[in-house]
C-alpha cells in the first residue's frame, strides 16, 4: 500500500509515520481519518484545501469528508439466542466505527422511534407466531395508532424461529412488514433462520456492516474490494459447535413406583471444562439419534448405512451422519415438500396440497413412516441427507447452583414416549437419558445463557415462582443458591404434577428448604388425585388476594413450563387476579402486565 501526499506540509518522516499507521485503520477509521483532515480549510497560509488520494493494491479510493454513522439494535429474545446475536452485531458496527445503541425492544423508548437513522431488529417467535414476551409492547405499538412515519428510517430484520411450527418466523415477518408500511427503507433484506442459525447469522451480519459502509454519508465515497470484518464477539471455550463431553455422575428418575412418567435428574460432572452458570440458565445437549431408529430407516430407504456422504464439507458413512447430525424424528411441510420432489407416489403431493391432512399427519410421526408411507423415492445417499436439516440443540434448564455445586450441572429431563401407528415413540434426547444413558458415559454439554430468566439483584425482593412437572427445574437452582447464601426473603413455590405419592419432584428438598426459611410458602396442585382436576392456575386463584399483596410489595413472578397450556393458563389466571384485586380494567391490566415485563418482574422461562 503507498500513501502519496501531493503538495502537503508533510516531511518525509512524517509521511513514513503515516504509512505505517494507514494500514491498521479500518475501513471507517479510514473514512473518518480524512474527513477529518477535510475538515481543516488551510494549509499553512495558503487557505486552499487539500486532498488525499490512497492508492491501494493498484486501485484508487477516493475519501472524502464523512459524517460518523449511527445504529441502533433492538431485540426481542425469550431464550438469550436473539439476544446474544444482538450482541455480535453491535462488537461487528462497533469494530467499524459505527455508534451503536443495543437496548430490549421492551426498554427502548417508543417515542425515540422516527429519530433513529439505522435500526435493526433481531427477534425470535414465540408460541403460535407471538413475539417474546419482551418485544410484546413494541410490537404492539408498532401496530397502533400512535406508530410514526418512519421515511428518514433505514432496517433491516432476522428473525429466529423453528420450521417445525407452523408460523414460522412469524414475529420477524411482522416486523419486517410493518416496518416498510411505516415508510422505512430496507437496506438489507430480511432473513429468517431455523434452528441452526450460525452461518445465516454470519452472512447478514456482514452484509448490515457492509451496507453501513457503503451508506455512509459522504460527499464521495468509493469502496471497491474492501474486505468487511465481522467480529464475532467474547466466546466461551466451548459451544455447540465445541461441546465439553460431560461425565454423568449421577442419573435418579425422580417418580415413584406406579407413575406413568420417568423424570430423569441427571448430574454431570464440569471438572476441568472452566464452564460457569448462573440460575436461569440452561445446558445445550447435542442429540444422538435412537439407533434402532437409524437402522430402521436406512433398511426402509435400501441403504447399508456404510454410503459416504459430505457433512459441512466432512466425509461421513450415511449410518454416522443420521445418527450424530440430522433431524429424523420430526416432520415439517418444508421438509415433505422437498421430499415429494424425489418420491414415486403421487400421495405425498396431495397431502401437502390438503393443510388440515398434513397437520394431522405430522403430529407424532417421523421419517421413517413417511418413506415406508410414501415411497419409493429415487435418489443416492448424498441427496437424501441434503434435504433434512441439521438436529437441533435440546435445551433443558439448569437445576443446581454452582455455589453449592461448583463443578457440576444438574438436569430435571422428563422423559417423553408416545404410541403411534403401534410403534413406540421416544424423545431424541430424553430417551436417550432414560434408556441409554448410563453412570459414567459422557455426552456433549454446552452453557447456554439466559439473562431473562434471573433472581432479583436485590436478595430481599420478593419472588414467585409457578411450575408444573420439570418446569421445577430452574426453582431448584433459585432456591439451592438461595440457601448457599443464606438468603430468607419472601418466597413462595406453586408447584404441580399429576399425584402426590408418586410425581411430587424434589419433596424432600423442598420440605427441608421450606423449614429453614428458603422457601417461605408451597403451593401444590396434583391433577390426578381429585376428581375434579386442579392445576396450579387453581392454587393461585384461592390465594388471590395474597399473590396480588405480594405483587404490591414488589414481587418478581416466575413461570416455567409449558408454553401452550400451562404458561397460557397461568398468564390469563394472574390477569383476572389483577382484575379483581386491584379492580383494573381490561386496559389498565395490560398496562400493569407491560410495567412488570418492563422492570423484569415477570419472566418466562416456557416451552
Amino acid at each position: 500500500m503507498t500513501l502519496n501526499l501531493h503538495n502537503s506540509p508533510f516531511s518525509e518522516a512524517q509521511t513514513k509515520l503515516i504509512n505505517e499507521l494507514y494500514p491498521t485503520l479500518t475501513d471507517y477509521q479510514k473514512v473518518w481519518l480524512n474527513g477529518y483532515l477535510s475538515a481543516i480549510q488551510t494549509i499553512g497560509d495558503s487557505n486552499q484545501p487539500f486532498e488525499v488520494t490512497v492508492t491501494e493494491q493498484g486501485q484508487t479510493v477516493s475519501l472524502l469528508e464523512a459524517v460518523k454513522q449511527e445504529a441502533t439494535i433492538l431485540y426481542g429474545s425469550q431464550t438469550g439466542n436473539a439476544q446474544q446475536v444482538a450482541g455480535k452485531l453491535k462488537t461487528a458496527l462497533e469494530s467499524q466505527g459505527v455508534e451503536v445503541v443495543l437496548s430490549a425492544m421492551s426498554d427502548f423508548k417508543t417515542n425515540n422511534l422516527k429519530k433513529q437513522k439505522n435500526i435493526f431488529i433481531i427477534t425470535s417467535t414465540h408460541g403460535e407466531g407471538d413475539p417474546p414476551d419482551n418485544a410484546i409492547s413494541f410490537h404492539s405499538f408498532l401496530y397502533g395508532k400512535r406508530a410514526p412515519k418512519l421515511e428518514e428510517v433505514s432496517f433491516s430484520v432476522l428473525s429466529l424461529g423453528d420450521s417445525s411450527y407452523e408460523f414460522f418466523c412469524k414475529t420477524g415477518l411482522d416486523f419486517d412488514k410493518q416496518l416498510e408500511k411505516l415508510g422505512g427503507k430496507r437496506i438489507v433484506p430480511r432473513v429468517d433462520c431455523d434452528l441452526d442459525y450460525d452461518d445465516q447469522v454470519s452472512q447478514w451480519i456482514g452484509q448490515v456492516v457492509e451496507a453501513m459502509a457503503q451508506n455512509t454519508p459522504s460527499k464521495q465515497l468509493e469502496y471497491q474490494n474492501i474486505p468487511v470484518a465481522v467480529a464475532a464477539g467474547e466466546k466461551s471455550a466451548y459451544d455447540k459447535n465445541n461441546p465439553f463431553y460431560a461425565e454423568v455422575l449421577e442419573s435418579i428418575n425422580l417418580n415413584g413406583r406406579g407413575s406413568n412418567k420417568k423424570t430423569q435428574h441427571l448430574e454431570l460432572s464440569l471438572e476441568g471444562s472452566g464452564l460457569t452458570y448462573e440460575p436461569g440458565d440452561s445446558v445445550g445437549i447435542l442429540p444422538e439419534n435412537d439407533a434402532n431408529l437409524v437402522t430402521a430407516l436406512q433398511l426402509s430407504l435400501g441403504f447399508e448405512g456404510s454410503e459416504v456422504v459430505t457433512v459441512k464439507n466432512h466425509s461421513k458413512s450415511l449410518n454416522e451422519a443420521l445418527t450424530l447430525h440430522f433431524e429424523i424424528t420430526v416432520l415439517t411441510k418444508p421438509l415433505l415438500q422437498k421430499l415429494a420432489v424425489f418420491s414415486e407416489n403421487d400421495k405425498l403431493e396431495a397431502l401437502l396440497e390438503d393443510d388440515s391432512k398434513l397437520k394431522e399427519y405430522v403430529y407424532g410421526r417421523d421419517l421413517l413412516d413417511v418413506v415406508q408411507t410414501f415411497g419409493p423415492f429415487n435418489w443416492n445417499a448424498q441427496q437424501f441427507v441434503d434435504q433434512l436439516r441439521k438436529n437441533p440443540v435440546r435445551l433443558y434448564s439448569i437445576a443446581s447452583s454452582q455455589k453449592a455445586n461448583e463443578e457440576e450441572v444438574h438436569l430435571t429431563i422428563g422423559k417423553v414416549f408416545y404410541e403411534v401407528d403401534e410403534r413406540e415413540r421416544l424423545g431424541v434426547v430424553s430417551g436417550q437419558v432414560a434408556e441409554r444413558i448410563e453412570i459414567g458415559d459422557k455426552i456433549p454439554v454446552y452453557i447456554h445463557k439466559n439473562p431473562n430468566f434471573r433472581l432479583p439483584e436485590n436478595a430481599q425482593t420478593p419472588i414467585i415462582m409457578i411450575g408444573a412437572g420439570t418446569g421445577i427445574a430452574p426453582y431448584r437452582s433459585f432456591l439451592e443458591e438461595r440457601a448457599e447464601a443464606g438468603i430468607e426473603s419472601n418466597a413462595w413455590l406453586f408447584f404441580g404434577d399429576q399425584h402426590f405419592v408418586t410425581d411430587f419432584l424434589y419433596q424432600t428438598e423442598l420440605q427441608r428448604w421450606l423449614k429453614d426459611g428458603t422457601l417461605t410458602k408451597l403451593s401444590v396442585a396434583f391433577s390426578r388425585d381429585t376428581e375434579q382436576k386442579v392445576y396450579v392456575q387453581h392454587r393461585l386463584l384461592e390465594n388471590a388476594e395474597e399473590v396480588y399483596r405480594w405483587l404490591n410489595e414488589g414481587a418478581v413472578i416466575y413461570v416455567c413450563g409449558d408454553e401452550k397450556y400451562m404458561a397460557h393458563d397461568v398468564d390469563q389466571t394472574l390477569r383476572k387476579i389483577v382484575a379483581e384485586q386491584g379492580s383494573k380494567t381490561e386496559e389498565e391490566v395490560t398496562l400493569f402486565f407491560n410495567e412488570l415485563k418492563s422492570q423484569k418482574r415477570y419472566q418466562r422461562d416456557v416451552y
